[in-house]
């Protein structure tokens, strides 16, 4: 059932050097403007094993290589099936265009018509279409193409559609995280840019579907490919970033779904101890066995279906979830899980995506201790379903019944996998904005590619600002007329 190191290095050789070559290189092969007054936008699909969402940013064209000035302006979700599934043939996969069209539709009411052609567009597939290119390589090849296609007959400038490996996930979100939050540069009283003090950096963990990304600022480098050298505005960072492949949120849950079916029992129905009491359903063995995160059966039927009923038991429900992890194997001096070698995590971290959604259904999104984390998780996990149904009405109930599974999946991986402890898991801040802008890969991914981060940032004149300009010479006025007055006033006092 864990995948194999094949999985881990198909996720490497996916655009191994793609971030490298986009940090280091001042010949960035996405030819663009450096300077645009006015407004500028630029788009991201973000291609994942759940959804597709395009994402809007705007900002000030004359300051696009300042820190901390991109905005998300608005959002899209594409109402259909992920890439992941379309089948590559046009006509077969109508309704993901159709639904594609809508969102091209609303996002291009957003951008005035003078400035579409200059919109720069991205795409960026993540861990499902990375599954999918293990699973079937042809059939992934007609997806990407076919939405090159499509994306290159839209009305906008349209730069790049590809599979980004999950070590550049990663790498992307701690850009984002840092980035929105102004930690790579700051203004400081005399219109200069500078490191802020202490250069200190926070930490990102995104949660997916498929997949779920660390990634964090070191000191000093260890071996492998998870440390990335990068240099941004002219100070060099190490940052260790790891993904994990099959342990995204959705991905998660069918591994430990197949453990609850693998479980004896003479009953004629499995029972699940993460589902909490009075919830019971009936599932397809298809749903659970048709990725390639689980081996499947022997006389496997697809179509065979199982009775599932909630027991409610959180200890049961915690002793299940750490079966999906191998917490044992580790050829270095530490690893999270899976003989994955990681150095300690220090500092601060940012958790968004299903991390947010899990600890707001636990009402412990923001930070929060260990222990009150882990009695709303008792407490959530142990409610009867119909009254928990009440209590949360406003989450959905495909979503509510695997928030307790999630609630354990997010707790072992921390705890157990990345080893955050009483002390430091109060760093933690579960979030889904820094502002008005989503935390996620896109943002960062979208920064980096169009080398609106430059690795190196050349002199930045203290009067760059026409503001600022304008105060310092009314300033400086006023000091010489002053002293031209007090002058005028000594003079006459003397004589």
């Amino acid at each position: 059932g864990t995948p194999s190191k094949s999985h881990h290095e198909a996720e490497s050789l996916i655009g191994q050097n793609a971030v490298q070559l986009s940090m280091h290189s001042a010949d960035v092969h996405l030819a663009r403007k450096t300077y645009r007054m006015g407004t500028c936008y630029g788009i991201v699909i973000d291609s994942g094993s759940s959804r597709s969402t395009m994402f809007l940013y705007e900002w000030p064209g004359e300051k696009e290589n300042e820190t901390g000035v991109v905005k998300e302006k608005t959002e899209c979700k594409v109402n259909a099936i992920p890439i992941s599934e379309m089948t590559g043939d046009k006509q077969k996969d109508a309704e993901v265009w159709e639904a594609f069209k809508n969102c091209t539709d609303q996002i291009l009411k957003e951008i005035p018509v003078e400035k579409q052609k200059s919109t720069s567009l991205f795409l960026g597939a993540t861990a499902g279409m990375r599954l999918l290119q293990l699973k079937d390589e042809s059939r992934s090849e007609k997806v990407m193409r076919n939405l090159r296609t499509y994306l290159n007959s839209l009305p906008f400038n349209f730069q790049n559609a590809s599979i980004i490996s999950g070590e550049e996930e990663g790498l992307y979100g701690w850009i984002t995280v840092n980035y929105l939050m102004d930690n790579f540069l700051e203004r400081n009283l005399v219109n200069t840019y500078m490191r802020p003090h202490g250069a200190k950096t926070v930490g990102s963990m995104d949660l997916g579907g498929a997949s779920t990304q660390i990634a964090f600022a070191v000191q000093e480098p260890g071996q492998g490919p998870d440390y990335m050298h990068v240099k941004l505005y002219g100070y060099p960072y190490i940052v260790y970033t790891h993904s994990f492949l099959c342990y995204g949120k959705n991905e998660a849950d069918k591994r430990f779904l197949a453990k609850v079916l693998e479980s004896t029992s003479n009953q004629s129905y499995k029972t699940n101890p993460c589902y909490q009491k009075g919830y019971n359903e009936t599932i397809n063995l298809s749903t659970v066995y048709d990725t390639q995160c689980n081996q499947k059966p022997k006389n496997y039927n697809p179509d065979q279906t199982v009775l599932i009923v909630g027991t409610g038991d959180t200890e049961q429900c915690e002793k299940l979830v750490e079966s999906i992890f191998d917490f044992k194997t580790c050829s270095s001096s530490q690893c999270s899980f899976n003989d994955v070698e990681q150095p300690p995590v220090i500092g601060d971290f940012m958790a968004y995506a299903g991390f947010f959604f899990i600890s707001k259904a636990l009402g412990k999104n923001g930070t929060s201790k260990l222990d009150d984390f882990e009695l709303a998780m008792r407490e959530f996990c142990t409610s009867d379903w119909e009254d928990l149904t009440v209590q949360k009405k406003d989450i959905k109930a495909k979503y509510l019944k695997t928030y307790c599974f999630g609630a354990h999946y997010v707790h072992t991986l921390l705890v157990k996998g990345y080893k955050f402890d009483n002390e430091n898991w109060k760093n933690i801040h579960f979030q889904r904005y820094v502002g008005n802008t989503s935390i996620g890969w896109s943002l960062g991914y979208m920064l980096s590619m169009s080398n609106m981060i430059p690795s190196d940032v050349k002199v930045i004149l203290p009067i760059a600002d026409p503001v600022f300009s304008g105060l310092i010479f009314l300033f400086t006025a006023l000091i010489i007329i002053g002293v031209v007055l007090v002058s005028i006033i000594i003079v006459r006092m003397c004589f």
